[in-house]
């Protein structure tokens, strides 16, 4: 079961609508790992004849260290699962932060803090060449709605993390979209309004400024949690509802964009706000209805994979390893034109 630490273009394939097809070998197992801030979680997954995952088995939890003893601590975390429970054929890990899922580094993270660590090299010396492949933590959960949740089917799809920040993963005619930076959806840091107080990214007014759980708990005072606000502010708490009501309006201005843009079918909204549900989406969605004009509203849901999103994300791409390489696309093929070419066409 053992190879080489691959960095493929692993969470990069399509994922709708039903990504499935061979694995190598068959049968497979993987294992998937999502690293916050506090604790890591882990599932080990099968692999059917079909190539689709099967349900988590063997979900083990242990708290992260801080620093860059967390690369140890994750390896331990694997070698120790592994050895209770059997080998895996791969392994893929959801990190925070800024990842660089090409070169496999966790380029930056405040929980855990670190700084360009190495995280899949570390991990697969660790674990003695098993393939290891890394991702960041909110791109896998969105990946994980596309192809088991809330997005299964769509091609065209926002994924939106509300929890301590915000966060969020695109995915375009099936294909996940990273960036050449990997810094793709970020809308966490779209300004909403340039007034606002500074946000930690330097600038003014960002988005997680208003509908993070973080804000969400700030604006309100008084040490209540965001959940607690959102139930004061079903309850008609004035202080609560106006929290509320100006984190659904900043999050409508950034997905209005989001939506002129690119022209979704779905946004998924996740993490902890999210479980809110219908006093989320609800005014949401008449917020949204009433900003656009000739746009077509996407539909709008609630993440149905919740909390083990990232988890199911971190087997996906690790299961992605297994697969044989995809041959170009015909349009890959073709030669492209140039923008002067189709100016003037």
């Amino acid at each position: 079961m053992n190879g080489s630490p691959v960095s493929s273009d692993a969470g990069t394939r399509p994922v709708g609508p039903d990504p499935v097809g061979p694995v190598a070998p068959h049968p497979a197992r993987v294992l998937g790992i999502d690293v916050g801030g506090t604790s890591m979680k882990a599932a080990f997954r099968s692999v059917g004849a079909d190539g689709r995952l099967g349900a988590p088995e063997h979900t083990a939890r242990r708290p992260t260290p801080a620093g860059p003893e967390t690369a140890d601590a994750l390896g331990d975390f694997a070698a120790d699962l592994i050895a209770a429970h059997g080998p895996v054929d791969a392994v893929g890990i959801g990190a925070p932060g800024i990842v660089d899922e090409v070169a496999g580094v966790a380029e930056f993270s405040v929980a855990p803090a670190w700084t360009n660590l190495p995280l899949r090299e570390l991990v697969a010396a660790r674990l003695g060449g098993i393939p290891v492949t890394l991702g960041h933590d909110v791109r896998l959960g969105g990946l994980a709605e596309g192809q088991l949740g809330a997005a299964s089917g769509s091609r065209d799809y926002l994924f939106v993390a509300l929890g301590t920040g915000v966060g969020g993963m695109l995915c375009l005619d099936g294909v996940p979209r990273l960036g050449p930076h990997h810094r793709a959806a970020e809308i966490g840091h779209v300004v909403v309004d340039p007034t606002d107080e500074p946000c930690g990214c330097g600038r003014r007014g960002c988005l997680e400024n208003f509908a993070s759980a973080t804000a969400i708990a700030s604006r309100y005072g008084s040490g209540v949690s965001a959940y607690e606000v959102s139930r004061l502010a079903a309850a008609g708490d004035a202080r609560a509802v106006a929290v509320w009501s100006r984190a659904v309006e900043a999050l409508a201005v950034a997905l209005e964009g989001a939506i002129t843009l690119l022209d979704l079918e779905v946004i998924v909204i996740g993490g902890g706000v999210a479980k809110a549900g219908e006093q989320l989406l609800a005014p949401l969605r008449a917020e949204i209805d009433a900003r656009l004009t000739f746009q077509r509203p996407p539909r709008i849901v609630q993440a149905a994979l919740g909390d083990e999103a990232a988890v199911a994300g971190a087997a996906l791409i690790a299961l992605d390893l297994l697969r044989p390489a995809s041959p170009p696309s015909p349009s890959e093929l073709a030669p492209h034109r140039t923008e002067s070419e189709d100016l003037i066409s």
